[in-house]
């Protein structure tokens, strides 16, 4: 299997990070390219999975004006997530021809990447029965969601690494009720919890758990020449997972 190309994009909005990842699942699609993993740092911002329920959001519209959120709605599975600074957002463009065109079985991959780095720090994370992410003594620390188009995954997943974890008071994280939200920081008592370094560990560990035979690290102007390659393709949504 060839590499797994990866790209830190550095600071991207959430719907240039939305326009890029579409363009990049046809082109997969299409056979003009291979399997992305794409980390952008976004600024703040909610989006809304196919599975949203009102009342998800807490927040009202003069709060987040004042603060200058916007909210997405998106193809991706599960509910109402926050995404910004000191978060690792990866998302993952994947074929699933090759691995049975499982996504239950993509999802689990990508829990126990996430698991093995946490692992890596000490962090004892686990999985949830009925649940999707990664837990830490029933708080969650990794939110994942993804959609299928044309059986090309897309969307990928958000681990806590250093965020402000009050930003998740605006909201019923994944629309379940009652929970908490924990980081890796919060977890270790360090406040700089190096990003950069998390990054190339979940790269490398997920490169491991898809039978990928290693990571190519790709600049951001590569990836982001797909936007301007113009490849055409259905548009049909096949399938939708997460939360």
């Amino acid at each position: 299997m060839r590499p797994l190309d990866a790209c830190a994009l550095g600071p991207t909005s959430y719907r240039d990070g939305l326009r890029l990842q579409e363009s990049l699942v046809r082109a997969r699609a299409a056979g003009q390219t291979g399997d992305w993993l794409l980390f952008p740092d976004h600024p703040p911002v909610l989006t809304v999975g196919r599975g949203g329920r009102a009342g998800s959001l807490r927040a009202d519209p003069a709060t987040l004006a004042r603060l200058g959120i916007e909210v997405f709605e998106v193809a991706r599975g599960g509910d109402i997530t926050w995404h910004g600074p000191g978060q690792l957002v990866g998302y993952t463009i994947v074929d699933l021809t090759p691995r049975g065109r499982d996504t239950h079985r993509f999802l689990r991959d990508l829990e126990q990447a996430l698991i093995r780095v946490l692992g890596d720090y000490g962090i004892a994370g686990a999985c949830v029965p009925g649940r999707t992410g990664v837990w830490v003594e029933g708080e969650k620390i990794a939110s994942i969601g993804i959609a299928v188009r044309r059986w090309v995954g897309y969307h990928g997943f958000a681990l806590n690494v250093a965020p402000d974890l009050a930003s998740f008071d605006l909201i019923h994280p994944c629309g379940l009720r009652g929970i908490r939200m924990t980081s890796m920081a919060a977890r270790l008592g360090a406040e700089n919890v190096p990003l950069e370094e998390v990054r190339a560990r979940v790269a490398a560990a997920l490169a491991l758990q898809l039978g990928y035979d290693a990571v190519r690290w790709t600049a951001p102007d590569e990836a982001r020449s797909f936007l301007e390659r113009g490849i055409e393709a259905a548009e049909t949504t096949l399938d939708h997972h997460a939360a």
